[in-house]
């Protein structure tokens, strides 16, 4: 069982930036992979950024490449996700993500709310 607990959410004004924290449960935590996924008011779900287990492969969606930087600490069982240049279309419920199975995020956060004023 993975306990996953975000923090770092919060209101920041367009162009400002945050970094969101996820610390995880585990003895094995090096092995995950992890992402970051992100629901707005009324829309699906969908996928921000993830990253290998050793930390040194990531992928990011096309809407925030350039922008946000995910990382891994596996000394300290923590992901992070370092926002910049932030939109109001960046506005969501962030949720961090465990793989513990290939080809699944089958452990979830409670999520935390960025709110990007314009």
């Amino acid at each position: 069982q993975v306990q996953l607990v975000e923090s770092g959410g919060g209101l920041v004004q367009a162009g400002g930036s945050l970094r969101l924290s996820c610390a995880a449960s585990g003895r094995t935590f090096r092995t995950y992979v992890m992402g970051w996924f992100r629901q707005a008011p009324g829309k699906e779900r969908e996928f921000v950024a993830r990253i290998s287990g050793s930390g040194g492969s990531t992928t990011y969606a096309d809407s925030v490449k350039g922008r946000f930087t995910i990382s891994k600490d596996n000394a300290k069982s923590t992901v992070y996700l370092q926002m910049n240049s932030l939109k109001p279309e960046d506005t969501a419920v962030y949720y961090c993500a465990a793989s513990t199975t290939p080809a699944k995020f089958n452990y979830w956060g409670q999520g935390t709310q960025v709110t990007v004023s314009s």
